[in-house]
């Protein structure tokens, strides 16, 4: 997950930033502030790997508040002037959008800092052993069981239990275990919630319409909620 910042002194614009974030799967927001003073404070506390700024606001603006940075995370800036572009480059800044942002820029803004977060986590791992083991263990068949995630095709929600559909095995591993439980596990970047009662694999969708979501030639329903979930894995709306 990229742990982000977001920054701007309208508090409208605030409110969509912070909307636009939820959308995002691989975002967490770790706050949302309105004005630079309040985001130093929550950085002298908390990991951030990217900030949503605005450049325009009182005090401190959001190009000082970068030159100010001795370690800088990845920035987004985002504002209703366009002549600050050039100088926010200069600032080696990840994006500039341009208000009213729509949710495929912004979308797209997301996947380049997600690009640029995976580059620099794997030159800092390249000697470290994986985080993510790849495998986790549920109780079904008064067993443990171990389930490799790259086995997972999809999963099922069925009330409290789930039904893990694998690629080697003929019959699911049913468990008892809720939706939001099994999704904390597993890596955003690898699965996608779909709906209330589905996660899959993105490895192996095959299709997507409007409403549904193609596994070969089974079809899973969309709904509205997940749906620029979705569209923030595939790129595309």
């Amino acid at each position: 997950m990229i742990r982000c910042l977001a920054v701007d002194d309208e508090p409208l614009a605030l409110e969509l930033l912070e909307d636009n974030i939820s959308k995002v799967p691989f975002l967490q927001l770790v706050a949302a502030c309105d004005s630079v003073t309040d985001a130093m404070k929550v950085m002298e506390k908390e990991t951030v790997d990217l900030i949503f700024l605005d450049i325009q606001m009182p005090g401190l603006t959001g190009l000082q508040f970068i030159e100010s940075m001795t370690e800088k995370p990845m920035i987004i800036l985002i504002t209703a002037y366009k002549q600050y572009a050039l100088e926010s480059y200069n600032l080696d800044v990840t994006d500039y959008l341009v208000k009213p942002v729509s949710l495929d820029r912004f979308i797209k803004a997301c996947n380049k800092a997600k690009q640029l977060f995976e580059l620099k986590s794997n030159r800092n791992n390249t000697n470290a052993p994986s985080a993510n083991p790849g495998y986790f263990f549920v109780n079904a068949d008064y067993s443990l069981i171990k389930i490799t995630m790259s086995d997972i095709i999809y999963i099922e929600g069925l009330k409290d239990y789930i039904k893990i559909h694998l690629k080697s095995a003929q019959h699911p591993v049913v468990t008892r275990m809720p939706m939001k439980t099994i999704e904390e596990q597993l890596p955003a970047e690898q699965f996608i919630r779909i709906h209330k009662s589905y996660i899959v694999s993105v490895s192996y969708i095959t299709a997507i319409r409007k409403s549904s979501v193609f596994v070969d030639s089974l079809e899973l329903p969309l709904s509205d909620t997940y749906r620029d979930a979705v569209s923030a894995i595939t790129g595309k709306l």
